[in-house]
């Protein structure tokens, strides 16, 4: 039996599901996103595509966007 496979853009990496339902992020792709051994991941699903996503901390997400005001957003009264 043959599989075809569409995809677009760079050539797709295919994996085999195991019988306790994991797969393996292929090397490149881990090194290509830092992805390091306990690190977290979402997952989501939309219209039979399952779309994975590294989850950062909030540490790490410090200057993710740069120019970004947070002017009106909350008073420094509201603080905790």
């Amino acid at each position: 039996m043959s599989t075809c496979i569409a995809y677009y853009g760079d050539a797709m990496d295919i994996v085999t599901v195991s019988p306790k339902y994991q797969v393996v992020i292929p090397k490149e792709i881990r090194e290509d996103m830092d992805i390091k051994p306990g690190d977290k991941m979402g997952m989501i699903e939309i219209d039979g595509t399952i779309y994975l996503h590294r989850i950062r901390s909030i540490k790490e997400m410090r200057g993710m966007f740069p120019g970004l005001s947070t002017e009106g957003i909350r008073d420094k009264n509201d603080r905790y």
